[in-house]
C-alpha cells in the first residue's frame, strides 16, 4: 500500500508522461507535492522503486519509467508504453502469416513500393536516400495514401518489435500524433525512426531501448516524413 504522498507523486509522474512523454523534473515534483526540498522527492522515488511502481533507467536524463499503477486503478498506462504490434511479413515476402492480421496474399495481388535506402534505429544517420529498389507488399497492409520502405539499421527500437535488418513500411505524411512511430528528419540532414512526443513547441524523439537517450528538439528542427504502418522481416 502506498502512502498519500507516494500515491500523489506516482500519479503526477504518470499524468505528466501521458501528456508529454517526458518525466517531470525533481523541482516540478517538489512543487506539485508542495514539499520544501528535493530530498523528500528522493525518498518518495526510492520508496516507489522499491515497491515496483517505477523504474530508474541508466544513462538517460530524467530517467524514470512508470511500471505499474495501484491495483485500484486501471492497469493501463495510457498507451505511453503500449507495445507496438507491427504487421510482420516473415520469410517469403509473398506470404503473409495469419498472426499478422492478413489473409494469404493471392498471386498477382501484391503492390510494389519503393525502398528509399536505410533508416537509423539508433543514432541518426544521413538523410533518406533516393529510390534504390522496389519491394512487393500485400495491398491490405497499405490502405490509402503514398507509401515507401526503408531498411532498418540499429537496435534502438527493439522493444517496439523493430529489429536491425527489418524493412519498415511507411505511409508518407508530414504530421503525426504524439506516441506514434515516425520517420523523422532532424535539421534536414539526419533521418531516424523513433516514437514522437510533443509538448508545446518541443518534440521528443524517443527510442524503444533504455540504452538510448530521448532526444529533444525545437519543433522547427524536426520534420515528419511518414508514419510506420508495418514491417517486413527475412529469416
Amino acid at each position: 500500500m502506498l502512502t498519500r504522498k507516494q500515491h500523489e507523486l506516482l500519479m503526477f509522474i504518470h499524468e505528466r508522461m501521458k501528456e508529454s512523454g517526458i518525466p517531470p523534473s525533481f523541482d516540478e515534483m517538489k512543487d506539485a507535492l508542495d514539499l520544501k526540498s528535493k530530498s523528500g522527492i528522493h525518498r518518495l522515488i526510492t520508496a516507489l522503486e522499491e515497491r515496483g511502481f517505477i523504474r530508474r533507467l541508466p544513462n538517460r536524463a530524467r530517467a524514470l519509467e512508470v511500471v505499474k499503477l495501484p491495483d485500484s486503478m486501471n492497469p493501463s498506462l495510457g498507451g505511453r508504453k503500449a507495445k507496438f504490434e507491427p504487421s510482420v511479413i516473415e520469410g517469403d515476402l509473398g506470404k503473409v502469416p495469419q498472426r499478422a492480421g492478413f489473409a494469404e496474399a493471392e498471386s498477382g495481388q501484391s503492390v510494389t513500393i519503393p525502398v528509399m535506402g536505410r533508416i537509423a534505429a539508433g543514432v541518426p544517420i544521413e538523410a533518406i536516400q533516393t529510390h534504390s529498389h522496389s519491394i512487393a507488399v500485400p495491398p491490405e497492409m497499405l490502405g490509402s495514401g503514398e507509401h515507401f520502405a526503408l531498411e532498418v539499421r540499429g537496435d534502438s527500437m527493439i522493444e517496439a518489435g523493430i529489429l536491425d535488418g527489418d524493412t519498415v513500411v511507411v505511409r508518407r505524411q508530414d504530421s503525426a500524433g504524439t506516441g506514434e512511430i515516425v520517420v523523422a528528419l532532424v535539421d534536414d540532414e539526419e533521418a531516424t525512426l523513433k516514437r514522437l512526443r510533443r509538448k508545446g513547441d518541443m518534440i521528443a524523439l524517443e527510442a524503444a531501448n533504455p540504452a538510448y537517450e530521448t532526444r529533444i528538439f525545437p519543433s522547427d528542427r524536426v520534420k515528419v516524413q511518414g508514419r510506420l504502418i508495418g514491417l517486413l522481416r527475412r529469416y
